[in-house]
């Protein structure tokens, strides 16, 4: 028999079906409360191991006051909420739960929330799950290094990759996030299925739906054929959404219902296809801010936060820095097949003392075009700005912001590459970016395409 579960919820419909659910799937239900006085006696005469938790309750308490008293009773607990304004969500993350569910759900989202979170609950107190020792052992492919925070990482991939759940990955540009996601991909059940890779930063508003959904010919004008989406290509596999903080509002919409059903319908087309997908998505935004000021759904932000995993920087995990280095050397001495096998140790304190602006991603750019200019079999010295931290700041000393940070740099390609975007020579060349992720990039930070 699985755990004991009291539900704490104020509408008996809503409450009866939890309970339903529960008992099918095997769970005990100990009991509904209605209030927060009534949830204290269930919990006081059934000594239930988990809680499902709504905020809005009968009497002057929500769940948010019983959730801080569960947190001193060390009893787990799970919301389950239509209650998804911003104020609402800042209450609701001080309390630490361990999963949060936007009314009205799947049972098949309910039962995957709950075996996340007792992963999450066990692992906080040391105890290692069944799925846990399946992937505990396994080498993880490209993901470099054994910091204390990289191995955090590495642990969370290792309890999610064979579930089904989705997972967000949130990190600063640089950090690996794609990486990430395959490492996810490998390490699940559809790992000999495709992995289909979508940077939403680089898909044209217009053409979105068409990219991710697909469209029937003659849809529109110039659907001459059937294509087939991204989500149909990744059936039985993994869609890694990149960039997920990009799309539009129409667009989240539409995904969110794809989360929810599990089902998709092709642009111009009245049939319904159904697909067993696995979503990976990823921003370097924060998208609890994006919520708050209105250019993402809540609803989706809490479907697609079921497993959030946090990517450090480079600055805050500098003892991996020597691993990185000399994984990137021996990768682009062997694909340039030049004799190169070694770092000097003065190089390798430069490596040391720079700051990474631009994280792994810099790093790996600067081994790749120190082995292409390197004279003899070892890198002697690194060409590194010798203040790394002044293109962070403007000459007030104010630290500028991401936005700030990545439009100048934009400015400056375009300014070495007199204006020119793509093709050989262009700016998306020599940001090593694919040009429509270029372009996107300068139409969100407004920067004219006929700059010169």
């Amino acid at each position: 028999m699985k755990e004991k579960i009291l539900i704490v919820e104020d509408e008996f419909i809503v409450a009866n079906d939890l309970k339903i659910m529960l008992l099918k799937a095997g769970y005990q239900v100990t009991g509904i409360a209605s209030s927060v006085v009534q949830a204290r006696k269930l919990i006081g005469e059934k000594r239930p191991d988990w809680v499902l938790l709504d905020i809005m309750l009968k009497g002057d308490l929500t769940g948010i006051d019983l959730a801080w008293e569960l947190r001193e009773m060390q009893l787990p607990f799970l919301y389950i909420s239509a209650n998804t304004n911003q104020t609402t969500l800042e209450a609701v993350k001080a309390t630490h739960p361990y999963g949060f569910m936007v009314k009205p759900f799947r049972e098949r989202d309910l039962m995957v929330m709950l075996d996340i979170a007792k992963y999450r609950f066990d692992q906080e107190n040391g105890i290692f799950t069944a799925l846990q020792t399946e992937t505990e052992n396994q080498e993880i492919d490209g993901i470099i290094g054994t910091s204390p925070l990289l191995k955090e990482v590495i642990e969370k991939i290792k309890i999610v990759a064979p579930a089904e759940t989705s997972v967000l990955i949130l990190g600063e540009s640089g950090t690996g996030k794609e990486r990430v996601a395959h490492s996810i991909h490998d390490l699940s059940a559809h790992k000999s299925n495709p992995i289909v890779v979508v940077n939403c930063a680089a898909l044209p508003h217009s053409l979105i739906e068409s990219e991710l959904f697909g469209h029937e010919k003659g849809s529109f004008t110039g659907a001459n054929t059937l294509r087939i989406g991204k989500f149909e290509q990744a059936h039985n596999g993994t869609i890694f959404l990149d960039e997920i903080g990009e799309l539009p509002l129409d667009s989240q919409v539409k995904l969110l219902r794809v989360l929810q059903e599990k089902e998709i319908q092709r642009l111009g087309g009245n049939k319904t296809i159904k697909i067993n997908v696995r979503i990976v998505a990823a921003t370097n935004r924060s998208l609890e801010k994006e919520v708050a000021e209105g250019r993402f759904r809540l609803d989706l932000y809490y479907r697609l936060n079921v497993f959030p995993i946090q990517l450090p920087t480079l600055k805050e995990r500098k003892e991996d820095i020597e691993a990185l280095a000399h994984y990137f050397l021996k990768k682009y001495a062997s694909n340039s097949r030049k004799n190169v096998t070694g770092i000097s140790p003065s190089a390798l304190e430069q490596l040391m003392q720079y700051d990474w602006p631009g994280n792994i991603r810099e790093l790996e750019h600067l081994i790749e075009r120190n082995v292409l200019l390197a004279k003899t079999n070892e890198i002697e010295k690194f060409d590194l700005p010798s203040h790394p931290l002044n293109p962070l700041q403007e000459q007030s000393g104010k630290m500028k912001s991401m936005e700030e940070m990545e439009k100048e740099h934009i400015l400056n390609a375009l300014q070495i590459c007199d204006g020119k975007v793509s093709g050989p020579g262009g700016a998306a060349e020599l940001l090593k970016m694919q040009p429509q992720t270029l372009y996107a990039k300068m139409k969100k930070l407004d920067i004219k395409q006929g700059y010169n």
